[in-house]
């Protein structure tokens, strides 16, 4: 009831407003039509008193504009009060007066809106037809643009006729005056007919405000879309005006020439034509640029990473709206590949460009390949030939998952991480890949070979308790160039075998081949030998290997040097060859069949032990750690330029500054050398041992067993323990003698500095070993080690031996 109340006020209230503006508008018309009448009624009296015709045509004009006017205004009213009745009507909660006449009888009924899949439908179809490229004819292209340019000239007709009919409806026709009428039947001689024209002017004169403001307003209604134009075409020519600028670049503004006398003081202000953004058009400055079709699809000089993310986010961008134009949620699914397209932004070509941690605190799956390029770096390690994708190189020892048994045996040895030429063999030998080993002396190539002999021969039938087995032979053999080397083999594979029931044998000389061969024939799964000895144990049927697989030459240049090539081929040609791969690298290896694996490692690769491995190796990785040849950085390297007879004296002089608890090893040449310097040594107070040619197995093996348990702390010894003598703590080098060759001397020096610990090396170098001048001085340079003086300036250091001043000079004799 309360509200019908409300209702009702305010609907009085609104009537009320419109009566009294009515009124007011139809008072203010009586007025002004009143005046008019009155100043046209003063014309015509005064007309009339002149004796001239009286012609009323300003009032008659002034009548037709009242009745148009007084009839516009009746429409307008009764068009207003049909809307006020139908707005209250509608408030009131009734139907306006056509749509209650529909809404009597059989009334239509209410079209339906169309669903949301049918509005969906409908849009996708009428995109995909607009999409789809429509093929036109010669004469269909011709027809169209006819069609085009007949619909331009209608539309400016159209346009020209509209402006003609304004003009003719504000009085500005060329057929008649100012209010449009026309200039009337003339009377005698024309006269009345300008006179007439000029009482028109008189009314003009006499118009109110109102018209002359209505007149305005159609006037700058009928300008204003003639202005819009305008605009438009403004704005037009200034966007392309920057286009313009973008491509050719803006008009350089001349710089303003300064006098001699301003041109050394500095300038604060600045010009406007100096802002280098005045050429942008915001329009154009947030762009996504189009990826390149060529090359690589990126720019020099910009941040790859950088132009994926832009392109990446511009990708999803474009997903997101294309999702929600057509009414597709965001699954999961798309998040997700969202995600995986904003992490693969931050990569190129399998390339992680985030440098947030380094390669240690990562996981090894988290790797990317620059940080194992980093990694590889740091420990020297380089490969050359096709590495598997699993083998990449070891960080610590848990990333080998080694059997539990070898793992707690490296745990025994103390092995707490691996050396750089174990991170990058290990993992090759687990994939059964042929290794070619190229690393300095000293660096751990034993455990780097024995672990993944050991994982093959878990992975063989148990050989102890099965005869049959046992009398096939050894699953492995180990090569090695000396017997003092063959045994340390022997030792660290026997360590780390300890939690496992594997047998060793060692095969080496001066010892009964009896009972070598009488150890063969019990079985073994692991055999360590030198050539010649193997060699006799296989031509006396002491030993077969017809199910050995799995090879090492360790140390092969130095078996190649001391003569050993035809053993070492003789031992591999008494293995099964048909268990050797392919020589075609692209063919297939066959999943169920054992092939030969073969390890060689040396610390120098000449040309026969290249002939070897051509002829051995199959798909081999070559290996190297650091540079062939070169000795490790841990091993400070002197040479000492003395006279023959002042070698004793310099001798005395190192061992003093070395200390007395210090383990010491001291190379000379020959046994003699040997000899003598033991006595001198021994006479200064050492505790001496001798190891050469000249000593027996057992004397051999009695000099290396104390010495290394330190009943001994100084060993003189000749080449025989240069290669492959692994003595722990070695603090001093001595080349009492130098060496004949650079390799020799490189495996000398390698006896300390092993096992990470620092070492040094002193060689007296006397006028006697020009020979070897040359590639010392070079050795030590690529070392980075001090050159003395006089070795410098030497002329045999200068020339290769052999080359130019090595030979003879001719003597010629005079004839008489």
């Amino acid at each position: 009831m309360g509200r019908s109340r409300r209702d009702d006020r305010r609907r009085d209230d609104r009537d009320r407003r419109d009566d009294r503006d009515r009124g007011g508008y139809d008072s203010r018309r009586e007025r002004e039509h009143g005046d008019r009448r009155g100043g046209e009624e003063r014309r015509g009296e005064e007309r009339g008193r002149e004796g001239r015709p009286g012609r009323d045509d300003g009032g008659r004009d002034y009548d037709r504009r009242r009745d148009r006017e007084d009839g516009g205004r009746e429409r307008d009213g009764g068009r207003d009060e049909r809307r006020r009745s139908e707005a209250e009507a509608m408030e009131e909660g009734e139907q306006p007066s056509g749509a209650a006449g529909a809404s009597n009888g059989d009334a239509p009924k209410k079209k339906e809106p169309l669903s949301l899949e049918e509005l969906l439908r409908k849009q996708k179809a009428e995109k995909e037809a607009q999409a789809k490229p429509v093929f036109l004819t010669k004469e269909q292209r011709a027809q169209l643009a006819l069609q085009k340019r007949a619909d331009e000239a209608a539309a400016a007709r159209q346009r020209l006729a509209d402006m003609r009919q304004d003009m003719a409806a504000s009085g500005l026709g060329p057929a008649g005056g100012s209010n449009g009428g026309g200039a009337g039947p003339s009377g005698r001689d024309g006269r009345d007919g300008g006179r007439d024209s000029r009482g028109g002017g008189y009314d003009r004169r006499d118009r109110d405000r109102g018209d002359r403001d209505r007149d305005r307003d159609r006037d700058r209604d009928r300008d204003g879309p003639v202005r819009d134009d305008r605009k438009e075409e403004r704005e037009r020519q200034r966007e392309l005006e920057l286009i313009k600028q973008q491509y050719l670049g803006a008009e350089k503004v001349k710089k303003k020439i300064l006098k001699a006398t301003e041109r050394m003081k500095f300038v604060f202000d600045w010009d406007a034509n100096e802002d280098t953004s005045r050429d942008l058009n915001p329009l154009y400055q947030n762009l996504h640029e189009a990826n390149l079709l060529f090359g690589r699809g990126f720019r020099a000089g910009i941040d790859r990473r950088e132009q994926k993310k832009s392109a990446a986010e511009v990708e999803a961008d474009m997903l997101r709206r294309k999702r929600e134009q057509d009414g597709v949620r965001e699954t999961a699914e798309d998040r997700a590949r969202d995600r995986r397209r904003k992490d693969y932004a931050d990569k190129y070509e399998g390339i992680d460009m985030r440098v947030d941690s380094h390669w240690s605190e990562k996981k090894r799956e988290d790797m990317t390949e620059r940080d194992w390029r980093i990694f590889r770096e740091d420990f020297s390690i380089s490969y050359k030939g096709v590495v598997p994708a699993g083998a990449l190189p070891l960080r610590n020892w848990d990333e080998a998952d080694l059997p539990k048994p070898l793992r707690k045996a490296v745990d025994r040895a103390g092995y707490k991480k691996p050396s750089p030429i174990q991170m990058a063999a290990i993992p090759l030998g687990l994939q059964f890949r042929d290794v070619i080993g190229i690393a300095e002396t000293g660096s751990g190539k034993t455990a780097a070979f024995v672990l993944p002999m050991l994982v093959y021969i878990q992975n063989q039938p148990p050989m102890l308790g099965n005869p049959e087995v046992e009398a096939e032979g050894p699953y492995a053999v180990v090569l090695a160039p000396t017997r003092e080397l063959a045994q340390q083999i022997e030792e660290e594979t026997r360590n780390l075998a300890h939690y496992t029931d594997f047998r060793v044998v060692s095969v080496v000389g001066g010892q009964s081949i009896e009972d070598q061969g009488f150890a063969l024939r019990k079985g073994c799964e692991i055999v360590v030998a030198t050539p010649g000895r193997l060699v006799d144990c296989i031509e006396r049927s002491y030993a077969v290997l017809n199910q050995c697989n799995y090879v090492v030459l360790d140390e092969a240049d130095r078996m190649i040097d001391l003569g050993f090539e035809p053993q070492v081929m003789g031992v591999l040609d008494a293995m099964p060859s048909s268990n050797l791969k392919p020589e075609n690298e692209e063919e297939p290896l066959e999943a169920n069949r054992v092939y030969r694996t073969t390890y060689m490692f040396s610390a120098t690769m000449p040309p026969a032990v290249e002939r070897l491995a051509r002829k051995y190796l199959r798909r081999p990785v070559v290996v190297t750690i650091g540079t062939a040849g070169k000795a490790t950085d841990n091993v400070t390297q002197r040479v000492v330029m003395v006279k023959e007879n002042e070698k004793q004296r310099a001798l005395e002089q190192e061992m003093h500054a070395m200390g007395d608890d210090q383990r010491v090893i001291v190379f000379a040449n020959t046994k003699r050398q040997c000899d003598a310097v033991t006595r001198i040594l021994g006479d200064m107070g050492y505790r001496v041992t001798m190891l050469h040619g000249g000593k027996s197995q057992d004397q051999r093996e009695e000099s290396i067993k104390g010495f290394r348990e330190d009943v001994y702390n100084v060993l003189v010894a000749t080449d025989v323990a240069g290669r492959g003598i692994d003595v722990a703590n070695v603090a001093l080098v001595v080349n009492y003698d130098m060496a004949h060759t650079i390799e020799q001397y490189t495996h000398r020096i390698g006896r300390t500095g092993r096992a990470g610990r620092k070492g040094v090396a002193v060689t007296f170098l006397t006028l006697g070993d020009t020979e070897v001048f040359y590639d010392l001085k070079k050795f030590l340079e690529e070392s980075k080690a001090a050159v003395p003086a006089q070795l410098a300036t030497h002329e045999a250091a200068k020339t290769k031996p052999g080359t130019i001043g090595s030979g003879r000079p001719a003597v010629q004799f005079a004839k008489k």
